[in-house]
């Protein structure tokens, strides 16, 4: 890789595109080969990297000239814009909103599953991450289904504030302390309220169809990934906006092609350097939210069989949403497209 390649990171001020910026800086990328781009009220904000500070610059067309890398952490309407655009200023782009997660000819990545596609020839210079509930999930499936089969899943996944980035950060905040001091305020970046409340709702609904963007997202792209290695999984359940701030639990039933001791199955879960099990639920040790920030694996735990159906597992996982869900895939993927041959 060449050590001088200017990387832009876009949408650096918001949740995810903090956590791009650390995890860049945990690489060993040096500042002066960093851009911050953001939408023009963040204009000039100044955001640390290590011991130095960037200034944080408007987003235009011009701010991709010379770029050899540009990480998009901006929400999907963004991404379809910036996306071609600094694609055709020559610059490598990896995306991690869904604008291009069902576009056939944008490669989807996630670089502990499948990294052969980053290596491989493909149509332009761009490519998607999954969301971060697909990313767990299919972390957690792959080495199931390649030992035992995996037929189906189905999860309930219980979303923090941050999948609506800072906004929904900041609300969740609003609310729960406006609450405590007996004030309800108006909900603006969720459906409803969100303090001391779930919301069986994630995302807007698709026309004409009971389910989500967020939930359809997780079919569609297991799909994309198992499919090219044929027999997928079907992936399917609920998602819940909760009052968390940061890291999403998932509750799931996981149907194998055949009945597998529960021991048998965690053995191969802890084999996967992508997994930490943490599943020792009379002592109290399990997977939570608070336990993933800043944690590069996902964590699984509380497997269990389900009743009177042998061939089912049960068990609950949780991901840090904003970081190995989203920041950890856009920079792993980055890093291993400068590795590509010139």
């Amino acid at each position: 890789m060449n050590e001088n390649v200017k990387i832009a990171v876009v949408g650096a001020t918001g949740a995810v595109g903090r956590e791009v910026l650390s995890a860049l800086f945990d690489a060993g990328i040096d500042s002066e080969r960093i851009t911050a781009l953001a939408s023009e009220r963040s204009d000039a904000v100044e955001l640390e990297y290590g011991e130095d500070t960037l200034e944080v610059e408007k987003t235009t067309p011009e701010s991709f000239r010379g770029m050899g890398l540009v990480l998009l952490a901006t929400p999907a309407s963004a991404s379809r814009t910036l996306g071609p655009t600094a694609q055709a200023a020559g610059a490598w782009v990896v995306d991690a909103s869904s604008a291009f997660r069902a576009d056939g000819s944008v490669p989807l990545v996630l670089p502990a599953f499948n990294p052969e596609l980053l290596g491989a020839g493909f149509k332009g210079k761009m490519v998607c991450v999954p969301s971060a509930v697909t990313s767990a999930l299919v972390s957690l499936l792959a080495p199931l289904h390649k030992a035992f089969g995996v037929v189906r899943a189905q999860v309930t996944a219980m979303m923090g504030a941050s999948s609506a980035g800072v906004t929904g950060v900041g609300e969740l905040e609003r609310q729960t302390a406006g609450l405590l001091s007996g004030r309800e305020l108006e909900a603006h970046a969720f459906p409803h309220r969100i303090g001391f409340n779930l919301i069986p709702q994630v995302g807007d609904f698709l026309a004409q169809s009971p389910w989500t963007e967020e939930e359809a997202g997780w079919t569609l792209e297991a799909a994309r990934l198992f499919g090219v290695r044929g027999d997928t999984p079907v992936i399917a359940g609920t998602a819940v906006q909760v009052p968390t701030f940061y890291g999403h639990g998932l509750s799931v039933h996981v149907q194998l092609k055949a009945a597998v001791p529960v021991e048998q199955a965690r053995t191969v879960l802890k084999a996967s350097p992508a997994l930490k099990v943490l599943d020792a639920p009379a002592e109290k040790v399990y997977p939570m939210p608070m336990l993933v920030a800043a944690d590069p694996t996902v964590l699984v735990g509380r497997l269990r069989p389900f009743p009177q159906a042998p061939e089912w597992l049960t068990l609950f996982a949780a991901i840090d949403n904003a970081g190995r869900g989203a920041a950890l895939n856009l920079v792993e993927a980055g890093v291993r497209l400068l590795q590509r041959p010139a």
